[in-house]
């Protein structure tokens, strides 16, 4: 009945199949859990000690697009929990929330992502900051704009459905939520959001955040400029398409060249301003634009 499939690089995820493990059996249902190593170079998981339960290696990194097609390719059953490695669910009922949610007529049912109250040491405060602000949001408001909350650490999905939608992004990198959730909403696919949390455990340090942030504002520039979807709700890709309109972008882009290390300073120091990330995200979207041109 549900395969649960993990894509993971250099991380021991020992806790989370073993988590998962124990909430599936006390619900004795068909099941397996798929670890797929992507390219790891280090031996650091194993899975022997759980039934119906396997870690898969391949020896070069193709991503995290190609690694998630790979793994429903390989499941045996028609709805696929997709889980990020650094993970852990908040509750001991997370697996048999979403059973109950399965019997309705969604397709594909977000958990959400939550995070610990205590503070990190300062290098993980910008992406612990952003985090409890921007994704740790609950069902009801999630459910207000459904396809733009579409982050891949935490949800389940037909497997037919996964298959046809993923299949369509062709390009490897940072971002591919915002473009899978677009496409989504191109094809009406039915969608629920809920209250099933896991903690995201894994904090990216605040220069290999922004760094990502800078790989996700181009993936959306791709998609603006190759006309890739029709209809998306990513606020950001919203805020440059009305700038590019009335000829804005050059100031932003100019602002950019002027303060990107003064806005990079407070990004990396002990009480990062997300709005200084919003500006940043921006601001770097308009002068990758006119860098390209």
């Amino acid at each position: 009945m549900l395969s649960v499939l993990i894509p993971t690089y250099n991380y021991n995820i020992s806790k989370l199949p073993e988590d998962i493990h124990k909430q599936i059996v006390r619900c004795k249902i068909p099941f397996e859990i798929l670890v797929y190593e992507d390219g790891s170079t280090e031996n650091i998981n194993n899975l022997d000690h759980l039934t119906y339960s396997k870690v898969l290696k391949n020896t070069t990194n193709i991503g995290r697009v190609k690694s998630r097609q790979f793994l429903a390719e390989t499941a045996k059953y028609d709805w696929l929990l997709f889980l990020d490695a650094d993970v852990i669910p908040k509750t001991k009922n997370f697996i048999l929330h979403y059973l109950n949610i399965s019997k309705e007529k969604y397709d594909i049912i977000y958990g959400g992502i939550a995070y610990k109250d205590e503070k990190p040491k300062k290098e993980f405060l910008l992406r612990w900051k952003y985090g409890r602000l921007k994704e740790q949001v609950i069902a009801s408001k999630r459910n207000l704009s459904p396809y733009k909350n579409t982050s891949s650490g935490n949800f389940l999905v037909k497997k037919k459905v996964f298959l046809a939608i993923n299949s369509m992004i062709k390009k490897k990198g940072y971002g591919n939520d915002n473009y899978f959730g677009a496409l989504l909403k191109d094809r009406k696919i039915p969608l629920l959001h809920i209250d099933n949390n896991v903690y995201h455990l894994g904090l990216e340090n605040s220069n290999d955040y922004i760094t990502k942030k800078e790989q996700a504002a181009k993936t959306l520039l791709n998609l603006y400029n190759s006309n890739t979807v029709s209809s998306h709700d990513n606020g950001l890709l919203n805020l440059y398409s009305i700038f590019k309109k009335y000829y804005f972008t050059i100031i932003l882009s100019t602002f950019f060249k002027l303060f990107k290390n003064i806005m990079r300073s407070n990004l990396m120091a002990g009480n990062p301003s997300i709005f200084i990330l919003q500006l940043y995200r921006i601001s770097f979207m308009c002068y990758s634009h006119h860098k390209n041109k």
